[in-house]
């Protein structure tokens, strides 16, 4: 940025690259950063092709079995939740430095794991760095991207974990082909089939904590650390040639006090907390209550209980993953130009249609063996309506929602506001998780028919309460309003 009088020329040329530069760099950060959102995707799907195995090799039952499955996620709950206030004291990236050490630890320990115990232990250290990825990653993309880039840069954080999913599955379905037996049988280079799935995450893991210490402190941090010259620096290379002295000043009066952020200072009116955090809350619960995690944690036994072969059922959920790839790639064409609550709107709708022909193809079910065996046309449907639901969610509230909870916090509160959304989030993740297996075995209709409910639910829970945050500034979300209040102004 030239000074008065520095006798400096700018040329059409330089002046057309420069807001385009700095807009490849922010992107080419938040790519960096929404790493953390593969691992998240691939480790937490990983084990959707060990668990047949896990049952033959420690003779589990479906109890137990799920508690291991959602052992993870009680970790990310407590990760998300204290990533957000120790992201506040040390920094985004020395936190996605820690998460990548204990991705690597965790695929580790899960691979050589000698009894479901300690397999649960080791999913339960990578689960903590599940939920820390969860909250930073979000943050420090909503934190670097410009305004009018923010909902697709922020959308990079599900693409990534739709990736991660996808390519866990990949990895799943190829090392159960080449090995004998299946996922219970034994690896060419020696060992159990699936401890290689397990031990496959930490290729990805040690990667990104490669690249995490090669990208800049976010520049909001950095202005609440007084370190202004720093956030000087990094907004010159985001922000092109606007005004960067402008924004810090914004950034300066938006974070109201200085000291360190408590869960203390979320308190508020409604129910002991800000209208706002219940916002990002609900957004959360909501996300998971509609069951998506049931597809990519369960999908490859849930297919075979309904007739479909391993290694069918293994494709199967593969081609799921690529639906949801080729529709978060949907959302982030469109979260910038429709805006956010017309996609949550729509997603909603979509996912209760879908969800409603899931529970009534099941409900026709015949149970055989104690499994559930869909005749006719009933498979094909269902099949169909399945993968509709994960286009419905994958173009709407898999990304909006993450977008959202990185963005709709003003800069004071937001990593710690974005950690207890999270926590909230992984929590209802575990719930559904683990009573997937009872509800399901007892009716898979009744299992569908409360995630319909749900997304009905979640509908409504839009329209009444969430703002649009498209097009505004970070430091302008104090004056978000809900959208009665907005329609009436």
């Amino acid at each position: 940025m030239s000074t008065p009088g520095s006798g400096s020329k700018t040329t059409a040329g330089e002046e057309h690259s420069g807001p385009s530069h700095s807009a490849a760099t922010a992107a080419l950060l938040a790519g960096a950063a929404a790493l953390g959102g593969f691992l998240f995707g691939y480790d937490s799907s990983v084990i959707n092709g060990t668990v047949d195995a896990l049952k033959d090799t420690f003779h589990l039952s479906g109890f137990v079995v799920g508690f291991v499955v959602s052992a993870a996620l009680l970790g990310c709950a407590v990760g998300a939740w204290f990533a957000g206030p120790i992201g506040d004291r040390i920094g985004r990236v020395k936190v996605m430095l820690g998460a990548s050490a204990l991705f690597v630890i965790s695929s580790l320990g899960s691979a050589f794991a000698f009894s479901a115990v300690d397999l649960t232990a080791w999913r339960l250290v990578g689960g903590l760095a599940i939920g820390a990825a969860s909250v930073i990653a979000p943050a420090y993309i909503a934190e670097i991207a410009p305004a009018e880039l923010r909902g697709r840069l922020g959308s990079l954080q599900q693409m990534a974990i739709v990736l991660g999913i996808f390519a866990a599955l990949v990895v799943d379905y190829v090392i159960a082909q080449v090995s004998k037996g299946g996922a219970t049988g034994t690896f060419p280079w020696g060992g159990g089939a699936w401890r290689w799935m397990f031990a496959s995450a930490a290729v990805p893991a040690v990667f990104w904590g490669v690249i995490a210490t090669t990208i800049p402190e976010s520049p909001r941090y950095l202005v609440k650390k007084h370190r202004t010259t720093d956030a000087r620096r990094v907004l010159a290379r985001v922000m092109g040639r606007a005004d960067v002295d402008g924004k810090i000043e914004d950034i300066g009066r938006s974070i109201a006090e200085d000291r360190a952020v408590h869960l203390r200072d979320l308190r508020g009116s409604r129910l002991g907390l800000l209208p706002i955090v219940w916002v990002g809350i609900l957004l959360s619960v909501f996300q998971q209550f509609v069951g998506i995690n049931v597809i990519f944690y369960y999908s490859s036994s849930l297919w075979q209980a309904v007739g479909f072969s391993e290694s069918n059922a293994m494709l199967t959920s593969v081609i799921n993953s690529v639906v949801n790839v080729v529709f978060t790639l949907v959302a982030i064409a469109l979260v910038d130009r429709v805006g956010r609550r017309p996609l949550l709107l729509g997603g909603a709708a979509g996912m209760a249609v879908s969800l409603g022909t899931l529970t009534a193809c099941f409900s026709t079910a015949h149970v055989v063996g104690g499994k559930p065996e869909l005749s006719g046309a009933a498979g094909p449907i269902a099949l169909v309506a399945a993968n509709v639901f994960v286009a419905a969610f994958a173009a709407t509230w898999g990304p909006v929602v993450w977008v959202m909870l990185g963005e709709m916090f003003n800069n004071f509160i937001r990593a710690s506001a974005l950690a207890v959304a999270a926590a909230a989030q992984w929590l209802a993740n575990w719930v559904v998780t683990t009573t997937f297996p009872g509800i399901s075995g007892f009716s898979l209709s009744l299992a569908y028919g409360l995630y319909t409910a749900f997304s009905v639910l979640a509908f409504i829970f839009v329209i009444r309460a969430v703002p649009e945050t498209k097009g505004r500034e970070l430091e302008d979300m104090d004056r978000l309003e809900r959208p009665k209040r907005a329609a009436r102004a």
